[in-house]
């Protein structure tokens, strides 16, 4: 990739940091704000449990690989799925950093559950960079492609049908 085109992968990235971390932070409103629309459940938070917050990454990250300009799918063929893979990393950060530091401490603190958030997005755009051009992750796009579909499925499902453990549980 020549420096041009790195230029315009790196706004291209920088945009999409921008538009999670703004996307995700509303999000968590907006079930709430639609009076609790079953519809809008199914992307934005329910409840205050870890899972349904897992969705703020997710769904931001997932909705802008779908913008990816010809230009960058052209000139970086693993781009998008190298997104999905930054975005399944930063949507599973929010439960591996939330339940190691409240384990630690023995309490959640509101200050560092919204941390976690801006540093899971963060995360993803940062392996999404990473990646961008790697041969493992073209080789493993089917994959990639199959565990989104899965996640993604998993968030409607559980949404209105969650299993009976901790990471579905309010805290």
């Amino acid at each position: 990739m020549d420096s041009e085109n790195m230029k315009y992968a790196k706004k291209y990235l920088a945009a999409g940091l921008i538009f999670s971390a703004v996307l995700g932070t509303l999000a968590h409103f907006f079930y709430e704000w639609s009076s609790q629309n079953p519809v809008i459940a199914l992307f934005s938070p329910v409840n205050e449990s870890t899972w349904e917050h897992m969705k703020l990454v997710f769904f931001p990250i997932l909705l802008w690989s779908l913008f990816l300009p010809v230009k960058l799918r052209e000139d970086s063929p693993a781009q998008r799925c190298a997104l999905l893979v930054g975005g399944l990393i930063g949507t599973w950060l929010v439960p591996v950093t939330f339940y190691t530091y409240s384990g630690i401490l023995g309490r959640n603190i509101a200050f560092i559950d919204i941390a976690i958030f801006y540093i899971s997005v963060l995360t993803a755009f940062g392996i999404a960079w990473k990646l961008r051009d790697s041969d493992r992750v073209s080789k493993l796009c089917p994959f990639i492609r199959l565990f989104t579909a899965v996640m993604l499925l998993a968030f409607f499902l559980f949404t209105f049908a969650p299993p009976d453990i901790g990471l579905f549980a309010e805290p």
